[in-house]
């Protein structure tokens, strides 16, 4: 089984990450495949008089959708050569926002075995509304008052308890029932692959050896505000596609597969990656219906929105996503490929800026 305890952030640390990234994955949904997930919805049933297809996932999973009366689910397959089993965790932090008063998934069935099968599995209730990001890009959404109810959620989740930081341990999990991130200090999950990050970044000319040496010194400059003794649930994928609703409603928060214990400032930043300072006012305003913002909010906030467009470029890059049209998820209807290559390292050189220049307030 895949241990992630050298993992900073799935999508790019994983074996062969970018391979992954640019692979097709409808090339990936094999009649084989599809003849599995019938063996495993029949047995969960009961019943073969069930209707099966294909959910196009945009993301890391399979995924199917099932169709049987009046019921229906959605089904998330991880079949990566490395047998991750994060979907057991991942189920019992779903299982335990929901209990805080998020809306999300039911999971009916997790299997993380690979005994049967060479994938692990989620079988859960399917929530039939659109991803937001589609609301967004058809000129439909809500986005500010969407952007309060986030916020909202955010504050409700980061009561779920958790140990330690980092991603959370599955073994451990298994032992004890509770959610124990890897690392002892946060700065220890925070400095995880970071060099490694922007040395890569470096080589493919994404930025300068200079600007890398920069970000770096920023950085150690502010590794005061990691000193953090206790952690918070943090989604860690929060963006538009992973929320499903209306124009104008927050339905559920979905893939919580890269979820870890760590800063409280730490999502409301992944906002930023994407989106203006008028959006992340909104956002905050609804944080603090349910929750004061943490001390020394706007250091930590600049620190973690520079840490996560790292992060962001490396998927980029490693993916080809520069290489993409608008018809890509990550691209807006008004932008091209080199516009959100422009835009991730202008959002970089912007964090950078705001953090060393001590700026107390949001600005985009």
């Amino acid at each position: 089984m895949c241990i992630r305890k050298d993992i900073y952030y799935w999508k790019c640390d994983r074996p062969n990450a970018f391979q992954h990234l640019r692979s097709k994955s409808e090339n990936l949904y094999t009649h084989e495949t599809e003849e599995q997930i019938r063996e495993i919805m029949h047995r969960f049933l009961g019943s073969e008089k069930f209707d099966l297809k294909s959910a196009g996932g945009q993301g890391n999973h399979l995924t199917y959708l099932v169709q049987n009366g009046d019921a229906s689910y959605f089904i998330r397959l991880e079949n990566g050569d490395e047998k991750d089993d994060y979907m057991l965790v991942e189920s019992e932090i779903m299982r335990q926002v929901k209990a805080r008063g998020v809306s999300v998934p039911q999971i009916f069935k997790v299997d993380v075995s690979y005994e049967d099968y060479l994938f692990s599995y989620q079988i859960m209730e399917f929530v039939e509304f659109q991803d937001l990001n589609k609301l967004k890009k058809s000129g439909k959404l809500d986005i500010f008052k969407i952007a309060r109810e986030i916020g909202r959620n955010v504050a409700l989740w980061q009561w779920v308890q958790t140990e330690g930081f980092g991603p959370f341990d599955v073994k451990a999990f298994k032992a004890t029932g509770k959610l124990i991130g890897y690392h002892k200090t946060y700065g220890d999950y925070f400095y995880l692959n970071l060099n490694k990050h922007l040395d890569f970044l470096t080589e493919k000319k994404f930025l300068s050896s200079q600007e890398s040496k920069d970000i770096l010194e920023v950085v150690d400059d502010s590794t005061g505000f990691l000193n953090i003794e206790e952690g918070c649930l943090v989604h860690k994928d929060l963006a538009l596609w992973n929320l499903l609703g209306t124009n104008n409603e927050l339905k559920a928060v979905v893939d919580w597969g890269d979820a870890i214990a760590g800063d409280p400032t730490d999502d409301i930043s992944l906002f930023a990656c994407f989106y203006t300072e008028d959006v992340l006012n909104e956002l905050i305003l609804g944080y603090q219906d349910e929750s004061e913002l943490p001390d020394q909010f706007y250091p930590r906030f600049y620190l973690h929105f520079l840490r996560n467009m790292i992060v962001k470029a490396v998927i980029r890059v490693g993916g080809g996503y520069f290489d993409k049209d608008e018809d890509f998820f990550l691209i807006d209807s008004d932008m091209k490929g080199r516009d959100l290559e422009e835009f991730t390292r202008s959002r970089i050189h912007l964090a950078c800026e705001n953090l060393k220049n001590n700026i107390y307030s949001i600005k985009l």
